[in-house]
């Protein structure tokens, strides 16, 4: 089977961790260990904010960030319901209530146009996912932001890499998370981090990380245990530096399948808009005039040759039970159509050219 996405680890980064076994220092009070320090130093320098903080995981990091912000009851956090559940259950942890929007349905990430209709009295932030390695489109999402003065938190958990326009995912808002899990564009296993120019945001998420202490024993606001431990900081490290490579990998892979797949006129390719760089996390392709049933088929027949086809998301986060239940029904009807047809190839640098031409043959046979 040809992974959807895998972890590519080397040498490098199984004598990083071996290093930190020897040391015997596998995590430090605060988050504060040299692994953890070093990470983030290099990881902000990379994106281009004053301050990374690095956590425990990606949805850790969205949680301290909502909380950052002062995120909680009453409060609405705007944000699309075509992504992964993460991001809305920490607004629903914090108190909070997601509203969710609609999407552009050529990018997938959340439409500008839909989040002013949403505002009330009560928003307090958007979330704007980059979704498949696409940023959303933060200049107007910025402006509406300004305009209300509402807190911006990118989800940048697929957008390692990324750029709009110049700037990468991660320095477009007020905060951005990231996640380092398994089938990330780079990994610490699990892991995650909050990028931000703002040092009270970052101090605040320093003191949530670590029980919401400012000193030790003495907590100043209710935190948790969000710490980075120091071997998986100590991974980071040397799959930031390749992070580059594999970016390029990805890019030369999506370039095949944009230039091979174009004349199949029953899919609809992904989109890069101008002075955009898409990171592609995965190669996220349309299914015209089809249903749920349709697509289906039509990943089993791709799976059948040995080829990991995936469908993200087949139920966006407002079909799912708790979130019906809590918030009601509504609809969104770009968001369910685009999760009735759309399914994702792998586009991962393990993925040699060779294996990418086989993954193009089989599509023009199912599809012509």
């Amino acid at each position: 089977m040809i992974p959807i996405n895998k972890p590519l680890i080397g040498l490098d980064e199984i004598r990083a961790v071996a290093k930190v076994l020897r040391s015997e220092i596998l995590t430090q009070k605060g988050g504060f260990g040299p692994n953890v320090v070093e990470f983030e130093r290099l990881f902000s320098k990379y994106v281009g904010t004053k301050y990374a903080l690095a956590l425990n995981s990606g949805t850790s990091a969205l949680h301290a960030a909502l909380l950052a912000a002062g995120i909680g009851e009453q409060d609405e956090v705007i944000m699309p319901s075509f992504t992964f559940v993460a991001a809305a259950e920490m607004v629903a942890l914090t108190g909070a209530k997601p509203i969710f929007i609609d999407i552009n349905p050529r990018t997938y990430c959340i439409d500008p146009n839909e989040i002013e209709i949403a505002i009330t009295n009560r928003t307090k932030a958007i979330i704007p996912v980059h979704l498949y390695g696409l940023t959303a489109e933060m200049d107007a999402i910025m402006e509406i932001a300004r305009r209300y003065n509402l807190i911006v938190i990118e989800d940048a958990a697929q957008a390692h890499g990324a750029e709009f326009h110049g700037e990468k995912a991660g320095k477009l808002g007020d905060m951005a998370c990231f996640s380092f899990y398994g089938t990330k564009n780079m990994t610490t296993g699990e892991g995650g981090m909050v990028t931000t120019d703002n040092s009270e945001y970052a101090d605040a998420i320093r003191s949530i990380r670590n029980h919401g202490e400012r000193r030790e024993y003495n907590s100043i606001r209710i935190g948790h245990n969000y710490r980075m431990p120091e071997m998986a900081a100590a991974l980071g490290r040397p799959q930031l530096l390749k992070l580059p490579k594999f970016l390029a990998l990805r890019r030369r892979n999506a370039g095949i399948y944009l230039d091979k797949l174009s004349n199949l006129k029953e899919l609809q390719l992904p989109t890069v808009p101008e002075g955009y760089e898409h990171s592609w996390y995965v190669f996220t392709i349309r299914l015209l005039r089809a249903n749920s049933a349709k697509r289906n088929k039509a990943v089993r027949k791709i799976r059948q040759r040995y080829i990991d086809s995936q469908v993200y998301y087949s139920m966006p986060i407002h079909w799912l039970s708790y979130y019906r239940q809590t918030y009601g029904s509504i609809k969104l009807p770009k968001t369910e159509t685009a999760s009735r047809q759309v399914f994702s190839l792998p586009v991962q640098p393990g993925v040699s050219e060779k294996k990418i031409l086989y993954v193009v043959n089989v599509l023009k046979k199912i599809f012509s």
